[in-house]
């Protein structure tokens, strides 16, 4: 039987990382990208165009997955955004969008494929944090996006009190500065060998996705920061 996992995000940097890797451990890998962005992923199975922060495109792509598929083994939900802003220059639009990439994007697959583990009683959650969301000196300069990576760790968090009689496992992945080529241009002072690599989070979602004994973990991938 084969192993599924969904992988949300899937055309960007960590998202084609994290396919790459499960797919050489033998899954087969079904990615999410934005409706009508053209994007291609070669080492994907199948792809569908879903948006994400929307609950009708999660819901449908949630019945056809059942359909066309059955059992899922796990969910990568790499889907999101980031923001820059302090508190005063942080509007209430600034807030709900940060929330509806971070969180809802998140949330909406959550809520429509967490039946279809309980249904099997198996099935892992991998979620995206970030570091700003546990350590308040550094999501002050990034209040919007820090907010809604804080919404993530709940998430995890009222997940695992869901499922606790059942095999069904989440767990988040914080990580501080990722190595992308966008970052490096962005920040082309800093020390790039002191970044979380993409493959060192791939891996780590691996792990956590192959071992049943691992339940409501956080992962801190802080690289050499």
């Amino acid at each position: 039987m084969d192993r599924n996992i969904i992988v949300t995000g899937g055309a960007g940097n960590l998202g084609r990382e994290v396919i790459g890797k499960f797919k050489r451990e033998g899954y087969k890998v079904i990615a999410t990208v934005l409706p009508d962005s053209g994007d291609e992923i070669e080492e994907a199975d199948d792809i569908y165009e879903v948006d994400l922060t929307l609950e009708k495109s999660v819901e449908a792509f949630a019945k056809e997955y059942a359909y066309q598929y059955g059992e899922i083994e796990a969910v990568a939900l790499l889907a999101g955004g980031y923001s820059q802003g302090a508190i005063e220059s942080t509007s209430k639009d600034n807030i709900s969008e940060m929330i509806n990439l971070n969180f809802f994007s998140a949330f909406n697959m959550v809520r429509h494929f967490l039946p279809l583990m309980k249904k099997a009683n198996k099935g892992t959650v991998l979620l995206v944090g970030a570091r700003p969301a546990l350590q308040p000196e550094q999501g002050k300069a990034a209040v919007a996006y820090s907010l809604s990576k804080g919404l993530i760790l709940q998430l995890s968090e009222l997940i695992t009190q869901d499922v606790a009689d059942t095999s069904i496992r989440a767990h988040v992945f914080v990580p501080s500065i990722i190595d992308t080529p966008e970052n490096r241009k962005s920040m082309k002072n800093q020390d790039f060998s002191k970044w979380v690599s993409r493959s060192e989070i791939a891996e780590a979602m691996h792990y956590a996705a192959s071992n049943p004994s691992l339940r409501n973990m956080v992962f801190k991938l802080y690289g050499g920061i």
